[in-house]
């Protein structure tokens, strides 16, 4: 009975509700046309979504940002569209399952259930299409997390800005430093670069600026960030460095950054700062300054931006504003005056600013003649300079941290302002005041010192002009005399009076308290203080017109190192006390008029350094090889020392002798280096071959002087070499040709990859330097690459340089005088990168006008260029 009972009651409530699905809104019976229905309003749906994201990308190009309610209804649609395309997949077969004409289902429950979810589908379509018509789709972003930095109106630099924003700004670039010497102005330019974020809001999320300095730590970087980013509640003060690392990473990974680090003065560790690294992908970007090159590369930038001293009429237009109309006005001698002053500054920003301030009050033109009287004997004793701008500049000089460094560095202000200096002439003065140490082989030295000098270099401390040549800043150079005479206080430490007129040997207070001297570049005839010279050990006293020595000077100089009295040309002969030099290690006699070495020179024992170079007068070193045994350098270059059997006798007993610059006039002689002993031609660097007419000179022999740097062929009769089988001038970076008729072409510079200087003149039969066919033999070979100079001066049938463009990566300068047939230069629109630093010295106008350029693009980049700058000749 209970059974029984049981199926009744079951088998009605399955009835009942199978009634219920049959009338319950429908959704068996009208399942076929709510399908139709999903599928139309489904495709209006997608289409009214297109229309949408149109209208957002059109507004996102203008830097608008969708609004959230716009993202939250294609995020709708996206979802129901996959919902809907798996709904109407088995459609066909639900409708398969109909009967009754599609009134009823054989399987009742199933139909009923797909037939819900299709009409509560094609609900939510058509609510979906009704919330679609928006009348805006986007709205400004938020401002970024942005405080603008203070900064004065400056002068200069805009198009230093305009290249530094444009490379920050470009998709493959995440980090990016700005280095420069002290008071340069990176700071300046680094905020307005800052500031410019203000005008792009919310492309990025957040810009931090961060001051880093000296001894800045990376806790101490950590706690700066996080104040940007408002962390600095309880949780975060109790975490240590590696939390708050992971915490700044998390937090910045969600984030479109920018990181400013200004003043960075070694390399900043990101990852132990917990700052992620900017990819192209995040979009993110590390933007530092600093003194130095090196902390560049160190950071990943290889190709940093230089801010550089402002150019000559911007300095003057900053250094106006800061003196002021008033005074300038004042009388017209001021203006004249203020231009002098200004020159004096160098194109410093922070010199410009505090010298213009402190004369703004000076009215007369004695008090500006005075301000000049000043900066040019001791500018540390002019207002604001010792206070304000050498402090500023001393704090790269301690960054070198190395006693040695430091020495070389301060040894640098022994020249003139603005002086060129030769590296290598610089190197060899370093090795013998013993700032690189002690050495057996000369060429790690010079190794030694070329990385010393690069890091000076990079320091911003001393500029390179090109490879050759250095240049110290005058304001950088007053700091380190400042700092060579112990801050002023010991001012007779180091005296340098380079190049201010002197007729005669300046007073000093304390001659015993002298280390260094510098008289160079002066007028001075003679010497004839007796003054006792006990500490002194560097003496410059060339380029000046001494024709008497006075013997007594040099005798209480025991601890004298070096001694340059070179470009003395009146200077006939030395006095007997030079052998009181016991300690003289370098001494340069070079372009002076003695006739013989003085008997003196026996006693110098420690002598390892003699420049002979031009001694037109000296035809004998007879007797050096047992005077001078610890002699390793020694240049005869241009003497009337000529090679011949006893100077090679004489140079073959030089035992320690490791470089030799020699010139040779005869065959023999030549002979003597090519056929000889070894270990002398391997000690040959410079070597001038002058009058070889009778024989045919064999350039390709020279293969055998495997360290020649400088050659020069003068008045000979040189052979065309023909497919020389190795590169024979691996190590030539200067290579002069002069009065040599028989050459027509100079094609075998090819071998000769480390050229810097080519300079041919006065050779009336040479039409082309690199004959194209010649050329076409040795393929793969691009010439000139390191080529900084290239000279070419009364060749009557010079055609062509090369005939097609070259690449000039490093060309600094092309002299053209007196080649008339020359029409075309081997430059088009890509060659010489480095265009702010090229020109063109070419004088006679009816040849500048009828220069054939490659095309007008190159015309145009290279026209302005001809005699800009100094000239060549």
């Amino acid at each position: 009975m209970g059974n029984l009972f049981s199926c009744q009651c079951s088998g009605d409530a399955v009835l009942d509700r199978i009634i219920r699905c049959l009338s319950d809104k429908g959704y068996i019976p009208n399942l076929k046309k709510n399908l139709r229905a999903l599928e139309r309003e489904m495709e209006d749906l997608r289409a009214i979504k297109d229309e949408v994201q149109n209208k957002v990308a059109r507004e996102e190009t203008r830097h608008q940002q969708r609004l959230k309610a716009v993202q939250v209804w294609l995020d709708r649609v996206d979802s129901i569209d996959i919902k809907c395309k798996d709904l109407l997949s088995i459609g066909p077969v639900e409708l398969q399952k109909l009967c009754l004409c599609g009134l009823c289902s054989k399987n009742v429950f199933s139909s009923y259930k797909y037939g819900k979810r299709v009409f509560l589908l094609l609900e939510e379509v058509r609510t979906l299409n009704s919330e679609g018509k928006f009348d805006e789709v986007a709205q400004p972003p938020p401002r970024s997390e942005f405080e603008e930095r203070p900064t004065q109106h400056t002068i200069g630099h805009e198009e230093m800005l305009a290249k530094t924003w444009n490379r920050l700004m470009e998709d493959g670039v995440g980090i990016m430093g700005l280095h420069g010497m002290g008071g340069v102005g990176k700071t300046t330019l680094f905020k307005k670069i800052h500031n410019k974020f203000d005008e792009i809001p919310g492309t990025f999320d957040v810009v931090i600026w961060i001051v880093v300095s000296q001894g800045a730590t990376t806790s101490k970087l950590q706690e700066d960030i996080a104040q940007k980013l408002l962390l600095c509640g309880d949780e975060w003060k109790n975490k240590n460095e590696c939390d708050k690392a992971a915490k700044l990473h998390t937090v910045l990974k969600g984030k479109r950054f920018v990181l400013m680090l200004d003043d960075i003065w070694e390399e900043v560790d990101l990852e132990a700062i917990g700052i992620p690294f900017p990819t192209r992908e995040n979009g993110c970007k590390v933007a530092f300054t600093t003194r130095s090159r090196e902390v560049c590369g160190r950071m990943g930038d290889h190709e940093p931006m230089q801010v550089k001293c402002l150019k000559q009429d911007e300095a003057w237009e900053l250094f106006k504003t800061k003196v002021g109309d008033n005074t300038l006005t004042r009388d017209p001698g001021i203006v004249k005056l203020a231009r002098k002053v200004t020159e004096k500054c160098g194109g410093l920003p922070l010199a410009l600013n505090i010298i213009g301030k402190a004369m703004a009050s000076k009215n007369t033109v004695q008090e500006w003649e005075h301000a000049i009287n000043v900066l040019t004997k001791s500018a540390a004793e002019f207002s604001d300079i010792k206070n304000k701008i050498l402090p500023v500049l001393k704090f790269s000089y301690d960054s070198l941290g190395d006693q040695q460094l430091q020495s070389c560095f301060l040894y640098c202000a022994l020249f003139p302002e603005d002086h060129q200096i030769p590296i290598k002439d610089l190197i060899h003065l370093w090795i013998c005041e013993g700032f690189l140490g002690e050495y057996q082989v000369i060429k790690e030295v010079y190794n030694k010192g070329y990385a010393m000098l690069g890091t000076i270099i990079r320091a911003n401390l001393i500029t390179e002009v090109g490879t050759a040549v250095v240049v110290m800043h005058d304001v950088v150079r007053e700091m380190a005399l400042w700092i060579a005479s112990e801050f002023g206080k010991q001012k007779d430490n180091f005296v340098v009076q380079a190049d201010v007129g002197l007729v005669e040997i300046p007073k000093v207070k304390d001659w015993g308290a002298v280390r260094r001297m510098s008289l160079m570049e002066n007028e001075i005839e003679e010497i004839r203080c007796s003054s006792k010279c006990c500490e002194l050990t560097t003496l410059f006293l060339q380029g000046n017109r001494l024709k008497n020595f006075s013997g007594e000077f040099l005798q209480s100089m025991q601890k004298l190192v070096v001694l340059d009295l070179s470009k003395n040309y009146d200077l006939s002969e030395l006095p007997e006390q030079i052998s009181e030099l016991v300690s003289l290690q370098f001494l340069d006699l070079s372009e002076t008029c003695i006739e013989q070495l003085p008997v003196g020179l026996q006693e110098l024992k420690k002598l390892t350094h003699l420049n002979l170079h031009s001694t037109k007068k000296l035809c004998s070193i007879s007797g050096i090889s047992t005077w001078l045994l610890s002699l390793k350098w020694l240049s005869l270059v241009k003497s009337n020392v000529h090679g011949d059997v006893s100077l090679f006798r004489e140079l073959k007993l030089l035992k320690n002798l490791q470089e030799l610059d020699i010139t040779v006039s005869a065959e023999l002689s030549l002979e003597h280096i090519l056929s000889g002993d070894q270990r002398l031609a391997n000690c040959v660097i410079a070597l001038e071959i002058i009058d070889f007419q009778e024989k045919p000179l064999d350039l390709s022999s020279l293969k055998r002087i495997e360290n020649l740097t400088v050659l020069t062929v003068e008045s000979s009769h040189v052979s065309e070499i023909n497919n020389p089988t190795i590169p024979c001038f691996t190590n030539l970076s200067y290579m002069e040709i002069n009065k040599c008729h028989s050459m027509k072409d100079l094609t075998w510079l090819l071998f000769a990859p480390n050229l810097v200087t080519l300079l041919i003149r006065d050779s009336r039969e040479v039409e082309e330097i690199l004959n194209k066919e010649k050329a076409t033999n040795f393929k793969g070979i691009t010439p000139f690459l390191k080529l900084e100079y290239l000279i070419v001066k009364n060749l009557p049938k010079l055609e062509s340089i090369c005939g097609t463009p070259l690449p000039f990566p490093v060309l600094r300068r092309i002299g053209v005088l007196d080649c008339p047939k020359l029409r075309k230069l081997p430059l088009n629109a890509t060659s010489v990168p480095l265009l702010d630093e090229f020109g063109i010295s070419m004088y006679h106008p009816k040849q500048i006008n009828e220069l054939e350029w490659k095309d007008e693009d190159t015309k145009n980049r290279f026209l302005p260029s001809i005699n800009r700058g100094l000239a060549i000749f």
